[in-house]
């Protein structure tokens, strides 16, 4: 049997060695149309700005290699432009040559990956993009001599990019014609990263579109020309689904491959896998579109599983990711609020800004943590998490539990690795789980940052119990202070009417809302303290935003 791949990276490598592992004897032909197979895409932009210093570090196989241990036949510079599903042909061409062939198959697999999107801007055609070993070279070689860059899009890889050449000690600049970057993020989770960007030197342009690239500069949407010695653009992704629609096979409303639960196409001698392909949401089952390398090589393993004729299936996907900033990770898994709220899907939203680990032990870092449940079944809709150490493996726990259809409550009761050094006796996670019962058993009740104003021009009135020192430093407007320690001598002085109560990050707040509430006064917290509302869109740039201590790490928790 002949099973041809067309794409020799991620999804398309991962099937065929998993193939020779299951089949000593079929032919196995890898089309790859770049002139490197099984490369570490995801090290691309980290290569650009120098942190990965050799490029050879980035090319984990070549194709005499894989031939020598799995006996596949790769065949580099070389792309399918033709697809025959009556006689199961493929049309070859030679990328240096032109020249063509054709050849057959017995089972065909396309992993032809993702294309970069060019704005429909005058200029863009000199716009570089980051997809393969030969756009890195190129981009290195044009930083080289480089001062200024800007970079249009600002996605992981616009980010990514965006750090690396200002480690390369260029002048950036980073445009997002929309009004914040990291877009799976919601707003206040992601205005931490637009200060470090801008702590550290790139000049962010956000709500401004790129109207012309010219042959130093580029322009926006205001009326801004930004000098730009290098441009690249990293406005996302499409499938890269030409060849399949060309061949009539289906594709869905998004643009990428149909497949089934088996990864088969609408022939069933064809089969398509990773980034070209659309998947299947865990929340909703609609169709969804996931560029990520861990999804690509388990629909490879799994397409491979298939062919050799075992009964295994595909996942649905969460799209959960992770990305470095300067310093500070971004993590995401599921839904976020925005999409909740689009949907008209009802949740509830917890914020809490723990440590990562104990905070009496050296080197504490805050993150702030973001959990959107569903109010009627507890089931985990999506997390959300940005600081320092820690973050990425609080999001891959509740990743983990979504997968295993664990109920928010449940996240209390989770046993995890627990040592001064790595985490707290009540880790984050846990927290999480507390602060939900809480909610399940109807011990608090909260409101968003972004409800805050409607309450309080309804009458609410906004209670601060934090302590005169900290109030005076870092006030919400309009309220009044009693500190927590002295609220019960101070009930008295309280005005009629519904109080919001709020602290530094929920947890003493949370603690004022039940002694309020058994002194028969109707108070809600304002979920997630000070730091949530000072992280929201739009605040004023010298707003002060330092931690609490670590007495309020949590968020109605107790």
């Amino acid at each position: 049997m002949r099973i041809v791949i067309v794409g020799g990276v991620a999804g398309g490598m991962s099937a065929a060695t998993r193939l020779r592992r299951l089949d000593e004897d079929a032919e196995i032909v890898v089309l790859e149309r770049s002139g490197h197979v099984s490369f570490a895409n995801c090290g691309l932009p980290y290569h650009v700005g120098g942190v990965i210093e050799e490029r050879s570090a980035l090319l984990l196989q070549t194709p005499q290699s894989l031939g020598a241990r799995f006996g596949l036949d790769v065949r580099v510079g070389r792309e399918a432009v033709a697809l025959d599903r009556a006689s199961r042909t493929l049309r070859v061409r030679e990328v240096a040559t032109g020249a063509e062939e054709e050849l057959g198959y017995d089972v065909l697999i396309l992993s032809p990956g993702a294309t970069p999107v060019r704005p429909p801007v005058p200029g863009m055609e000199r716009a570089l993009v980051l997809r393969d070993v030969e756009d890195t070279d190129e981009v290195v070689a044009a930083v080289a001599g480089a001062r200024s860059a800007v970079v249009v899009g600002g996605g992981f890889i616009g980010v990514e990019v965006a750090e690396n050449l200002v480690h390369r000690g260029l002048d950036v600049a980073l445009v997002e014609a929309t009004g914040q970057i990291m877009a799976p993020l919601d707003p206040e989770m992601v205005e931490p990263v637009h200060a470090r960007l801008r702590e550290r030197g790139v000049d962010l342009r956000l709500g401004s579109a790129v109207t012309a690239v010219g042959e130093r500069t580029v322009s926006l949407a205001d009326g801004t020309e930004l000098p730009a010695d290098v441009v690249l653009a990293a406005v996302g992704v499409r499938p890269d689904s030409t060849l399949a629609r060309a061949a009539g096979l289906e594709t869905g409303p998004r643009g990428g491959i149909v497949v089934d639960e088996h990864l088969r196409t609408s022939d069933p001698h064809v089969f398509a896998v990773g980034d070209a392909v659309e998947k299947r949401d865990a929340l909703d089952g609609s169709p969804s579109l996931v560029a990520l390398a861990n999804t690509a090589n388990l629909q490879g393993r799994l397409a491979a599983d298939v062919i050799a004729g075992l009964d295994v299936a595909d996942r649905p996907v969460l799209g959960t990711s992770v990305v470095g900033v300067f310093g500070l990770t971004l993590a995401s898994t599921g839904w976020s609020e925005k999409r909740l709220r689009a949907a008209g899907r009802a949740y509830r939203a917890i914020h809490t800004h723990p440590a990562n680990h104990a905070g009496y032990y050296p080197g504490a870092e805050g993150m702030a943590l973001k959990l959107l449940v569903d109010p009627e079944t507890d089931a985990i809709l999506g997390a959300q998490g940005v600081g320092g150490a820690g973050v990425d493996k609080r999001i891959d726990v509740i990743a983990t539990a979504i997968t295993g259809g664990l109920r928010t409550a449940d996240l209390a009761e989770l046993e995890l690795a627990y040592s001064p050094l790595y985490g707290s006796a009540k880790d984050p996670v846990n927290m999480l789980g507390y602060i939900d019962r809480n909610h399940r058993d109807g011990l608090v009740e909260t409101i968003q940052w972004h409800e805050l104003q409607d309450r309080l021009d309804a009458g609410a009135v906004l209670l601060d119990v934090r302590t005169p020192a900290e109030h005076e430093a870092m006030p919400i407007p309009g309220g009044i202070n009693i500190e927590l320690d002295r609220l019960r001598e101070r009930l008295g002085e309280l005005p009629e009417g519904e109080l919001v109560v709020h602290c530094q990050a929920g947890l003493r707040g949370y603690l004022a809302a039940r002694v309020l509430a058994q002194h028969g006064r109707r108070a809600v917290n304002l979920d997630g303290g000070y730091l949530t509302w000072a992280a929201r869109p739009g605040r004023d740039e010298d707003e002060t935003t330092a931690a609490g201590d670590d007495t309020d790490r949590g968020s109605s928790a107790g």
